[in-house]
């Protein structure tokens, strides 16, 4: 992308133009102050659990102010894909801190850390209303804050973008281009406020019940029933994507600090992308300007013909480079992409694993983690998968720019050169030597299997027992490779480095994979922070365990509000007659475990006589339960009341 003069004093023009317009930088500062009020009035309709020292100081307060809380990363299902897009919408200013554009005066060099950490700080404040109206309990004042904070955002936004659409790197359309996921987030997020608001209505209106809040959802549910069932007959059927590309599971469900992690990943990407372009253009550009400085130079002091015959050479490699850096721009941004959502895969597959108890997969340092470093690794983990996919990107884009000038100089430059002979056969002595390495490896396997191991020990054994046979054969089988495998040893040594950088550099974004050597694992901080992630979550969010939590709360729930086991004596229809049964039977079963109860009854009898007249079952057991309350009363000698005793029906005085 080469701009002519007049495309740069066209921009320039834009861009003086715009001085006088909204900037979204000092919005961003401004918005500090309607945040916090947003937080206060959100923090002032709750109500603390537990008083404090300042609640008998100040009681009017009367536990107000409590604690908001953004969202919840690791029990919470519900609106995953409104805090996926509260992330979308503030990824653009989480990528300005990593630059130092953010900071709106000039300070030295010592304090850049300083303002760094007071601008994070500053961003979380900004945009903790767009959480903290999705996550509070009072839907209704959630709703109208977060309209109203997000319908000024979304002005400002496309007022800024399309007032003032050029920028200093893709031109133009700079804003334009890169600003329409955080404005699509920001539009999302207008529509999920409002659909909250009609909701809360509705629910006011008694026209909708409000959902009920549990431990356990449905997918989990299914889930255990899976495992509690029988596999089913045919199975579901799925499309070629689920079952080949990404193997489907619907009693899965990703929280949404993965969601938002990647969302933001992929927006980072993709701006990340568009930069990339354009620098490398203008980089570009700025070395065709120095060709042709020194072509000039070359021509007008008639410098050495060695110098001159440079200028052709470095024209070549521009034009390769130009050309293999685009290139690898598409499948660097490929492979990043394919990482972010194979980050989804591994992470579903890995706690499947430790549900069903399989640590093996891990190293076994990491099979008993600390508490505190798996919480703590949950909060580091959305930042680190960030830095790790964007700056991974970068990396991977130079090896795969490395390869491609590899693969351009050593193949087709010479073919296009006429120089495919000597292409050949360099390529050839190359290839001859692996060839040679690879047929010596397999050849000493071979022979070790054919000569140097004894017989199987049964036909239906897969390998020989790992025993010799020819022991004098094999010792000098053993001496003579010994000269070959010095040799061989220098190549592989090299090979193995070579292998051991492009795999690490390769992988360097990929978080859930370790690129140290085995026993160094713990070195590798990113992957131990994956570890203590999938720990955290194994331990809350563990189907069976959640279903066993719910279970416990619903029959604690049952037993509060319910009535007792022999309330449900009879599972006849309710009538009136069956009613006065049911109460005369729960009358005689506490009269029977609660004797002293009968003396406190308005029509207790006087003597046992009158209870004599009847000789059911239910007279005899009543007389015999007056007979035990009036021993106790007699031996009352003190006080001619009764002490209060608790009304137990269901137990035991």
């Amino acid at each position: 992308m080469i701009r002519t003069s007049g495309e740069d004093h066209l921009v320039s023009t834009v861009q003086e133009d715009c001085q006088n317009g909204i900037s979204i930088d000092l919005f961003l500062h401004i918005s500090l102050i309607p945040a916090v009020l947003i937080t206060g009035v959100l923090s002032f309709l709750q109500k603390r659990a537990q008083q404090l020292t300042i609640d008998r100081r100040l009681p009017f307060l009367r536990g107000r102010f409590a604690i908001v809380v953004p969202l919840d990363t690791i029990g919470n299902l519900s609106n995953r894909w409104s805090y996926g897009f509260a992330f979308g919408a503030i990824s653009s200013t989480v990528l300005l801190l990593f630059s130092e554009r953010y900071i709106p005066f000039i300070v030295p060099a010592w304090a850049k850390p300083i303002m760094f950490l007071i601008g994070a700080l500053e961003v979380g404040l900004v945009y903790f209303p767009f959480f903290a109206c999705l996550s509070t309990p009072f839907r209704t004042a959630g709703a109208v804050l977060g309209i109203i904070y997000s319908l000024s955002w979304i002005i400002i936004t496309v007022w800024d973008t399309f007032t003032c659409p050029s920028g200093e790197i893709l031109g133009k359309y700079e804003k334009i281009i890169s600003q329409w996921p955080c404005i699509l987030s920001l539009v999302f997020l207008l529509g999920r406020f409002i659909y909250m608001l009609i909701k809360a209505i509705r629910i006011h209106l008694k026209l909708e019940q409000e959902d009920p809040e549990e431990l356990i959802g449905q997918h989990q549910v299914e889930h255990v029933k899976s495992l509690l069932g029988k596999p089913p007959a045919q199975s579901m059927h799925l499309s070629w994507f689920q079952s080949r590309v990404y193997k489907w599971d619907p009693n899965f469900k990703f929280p949404n600090r993965i969601i938002g992690t990647i969302i933001i990943s992929l927006i980072g990407l993709y701006m990340m992308t568009l930069a990339d372009y354009s620098l490398s253009n203008v980089a570009f550009d700025q070395m065709d300007r120095w060709k042709n400085t020194l072509k000039y130079l070359v021509t007008s002091c008639n410098e050495t013909e060695a110098l001159g015959a440079m200028i052709p050479q470095l024209e070549e490699f521009i034009d390769v480079a130009r050309k293999s850096w685009l290139a690898t721009t598409i499948f660097a941004s490929l492979n990043s992409v394919a990482y972010t959502f194979h980050v989804l895969a591994c992470y579903r597959k890995h706690l499947k694993r430790l549900w069903k108890g399989q640590k093996g997969f891990l190293p076994e340092k990491f099979h008993n983690p600390r508490s505190a470093s798996s919480v703590a690794s949950i909060v580091r983990y959305s930042g680190w998968q960030i830095a790790f996919t964007l700056w991974g990107y970068l990396i991977v884009h130079f090896v795969h720019f490395l390869f491609a000038l590899l693969f351009v100089y050593l193949l087709v430059l010479p073919i296009q050169h006429g120089q495919t002979l000597s292409m050949l056969k360099n390529l050839g002595i190359i290839l001859l030597t692996i060839v040679l390495v690879i047929a010596l490896v397999i050849l000493q396997v071979a022979l070790v299997q054919i000569f140097f191991l004894q017989d199987k020990m049964s036909t239906t054994d897969k390998q020989k027992p790992l025993a010799l046979n020819n022991r004098k054969a094999f010792h000098c089988f053993n001496y003579f490779f010994f000269f070959y495998n010095v040799v061989m040893g220098i190549s592989n040594c090299i090979l193995r480095l070579l292998f051991s950088t492009v795999v690490g550099t390769w992988l360097v974004s990929r978080i859930d994979r370790t690129i140290m050597q085995r026993g160094y694992e713990t070195m590798d901080a990113g992957y131990s922070t994956w570890v203590g992630m999938i720990f955290a979550d194994h331990y809350h969010n563990n189907p069976v365990m959640v279903c066993f939590c719910q279970l416990l709360v619903s029959n604690t729930l049952e037993k509060n509000n319910a009535e007792t086991a022999y309330s449900t004596f009879s599972n006849i229809s309710e009538t009136p007659a069956n009613s006065q049964a049911k109460r005369r039977w729960r009358l005689f079963y506490t009269l029977l475990r609660n004797p002293h109860l009968i003396l406190l009854r308005k029509h207790h009898l006087s003597s046992p006589s009158s209870l004599q007249t009847s000789s059911s079952p239910l007279s005899e057991a009543v007389v015999h339960a007056w007979v035990m309350a009036s021993q106790t009363q007699s031996r009352q000698t003190e006080s001619q009341s009764l002490p209060e005793i608790p009304f137990t029906p269901a137990e035991d005085c």
